[in-house]
């Protein structure tokens, strides 16, 4: 569908009536939350803000973030949103390149830029729709380095979720919860696809997944989410599932299933604005198909991109720096194989490292090692080793009362000698960081201080 307005004011046009968003135990129709996002952004033009500018958004999800991120854009503005837990001396490096004029923080404060602050005022404040105005900039992992703030449009985050929605059916009456946090870009996929659908969505802060999920049909979550909810007396009642974050056990699909509950996977990058490739899960290694507006080749064994969904650029002190190669593609710089139109993501380019003279594939290693049922989350990373080059260590984080040390019996007969871990370690808690992604690089400095120190 294409809009002749903001989504949500079509929405409003056509069903004013009708559920569109519950925000903790608040519920707005289209035409309340049309009321809503107007007077918010009739504050925030009052305080200054204009179509064009840069402003920071410095929040957890929280009702009051939905709301703040469309009156932003209904100014006409470019939304950075910002992880809390990021460390203050990152920001103060980075946020100089992304020409921002104000930040609203959301319980907290922020030195260095002009603060806004929620004030409903009456009045009907909007900018003209335009689909192809720079929208919102998502920061990069940054595993490599210092992150980068790819930058899209409406037009793009709606492509995306039109891709996505050709093979997920949410529609109505369905309601997705908001279960991934907005500096994510898995987090706006969920916000876009909500708009495009005109369906509805919850958003609930900081309550257990099994409370937050109640009157919720769709949900975006890892396969250990899923487990412990299919292991819950609490009744669930998804319909749809997307998972992301790990192998998907065929055990998990099959006892979802069970319990009427479709579950999705596939791959995506920050810079297309989420999914690119997407299947219902069954068991087998690849991320299925290129979802339609998305196209997807593989050279010399690197995945590259292009699609509707991409970012226009990466921005740095007010320009936008190309994504695309002198094909026109993107690189994504992961390595991966294609059979019968069907993605097989062997992991990152970068990460490959070699031990002995054999080539070691972290993400092959984890898919198996975090098949074992009380392993939740497995990275493989290289320690220097003088005879070997280097050898693979593996850091776990795992259920309680796990017995780390009988891990290594486990692998024995699943990994070749040279894949198996020389050490297990337990991830601490201080890299986890707040964030979705952990930075490799920041695991392979610990990792070699700490058995080396």
């Amino acid at each position: 569908m294409s809009f002749p307005d903001w989504p949500w004011r079509h929405w409003c046009a056509h069903f004013a009536s009708q559920p569109a968003l519950r925000l903790d135990d608040e519920s707005l129709n289209w035409q309340q939350l049309c009321e809503r996002v107007d007077r918010l952004a009739t504050g925030f033009h009052s305080q200054g803000v204009n179509e064009g500018d840069g402003v920071m958004l410095l929040a957890h999800n929280h009702p009051q973030t939905l709301l703040a991120w469309l009156a932003l854009l209904q100014c006409g503005a470019r939304v950075l949103p910002v992880n809390p837990q990021l460390p203050h001396p990152l920001l103060d490096v980075l946020l100089p390149q992304m020409t921002l004029r104000f930040s609203l923080v959301l319980n907290g404060a922020f030195a260095g830029l002009p603060a806004l602050v929620m004030r409903e005022e009456p009045g009907h404040y909007s900018v003209a729709w335009q689909p192809e105005r720079l929208a919102s900039m998502t920061l990069t992992s940054g595993s490599t380095g210092l992150p980068k703030a790819a930058v899209h449009t409406c037009a793009a985050h709606l492509a995306s979720a039109k891709g996505v929605l050709a093979l997920m059916s949410y529609r109505g009456e369905d309601d997705w919860l908001l279960s991934l946090p907005l500096f994510h870009v898995s987090g706006q996929g969920i916000l876009w696809r909500w708009l495009q659908a005109g369906a509805r969505l919850t958003v609930r802060e900081k309550q257990p997944l099994e409370q937050a999920l109640q009157g919720c049909t769709h949900a975006s979550l890892v396969p250990t989410q899923l487990w412990r909810l299919l292991n819950t007396p609490h009744p669930i009642v998804l319909k749809a599932v997307l998972l992301g974050g790990a192998a998907i056990p065929v055990e998990l699909t099959l006892k979802a299933r069970e319990q009427g509950i479709r579950t999705w996977c596939g791959y995506g990058l920050t810079e297309f604005a989420s999914t690119v490739c997407a299947k219902e899960a069954d068991g087998e290694p690849d991320v299925g198909c290129a979802l339609p507006g998305r196209d997807v080749r593989v050279v010399e064994g690197e995945v590259w991109l292009r699609a509707q969904s991409m970012a226009a650029g990466y921005w740095r002190n007010g320009v936008l720096l190309p994504l695309v190669n002198a094909q026109g593609w993107f690189a994504t710089r992961d390595r991966g194989e294609i059979h019968d139109g069907r993605l097989t993501i062997l992991g990152r380019m970068d990460n490959l490292f070699f031990s002995g003279g054999e080539g070691i594939q972290p993400e092959t290693l984890e898919r198996v090692i975090a098949t074992h049922p009380q392993i939740s989350q497995v990275f493989i990373v290289p320690l220097d080793d003088a005879e070997f080059g280097q050898r693979p260590v593996a850091v776990v984080e795992c259920e309680p009362g796990a017995d780390i040390t009988q891990f290594p019996v486990w692998v024995n007969d699943r990994l070749a000698r040279f894949q198996q871990p020389v050490h297990w370690l337990i991830l601490p808690a201080e890299l986890k960081n707040g964030g979705i992604k952990i930075s490799r690089r920041a695991l392979q400095q610990w990792v070699n201080a700490s058995l080396k120190g």
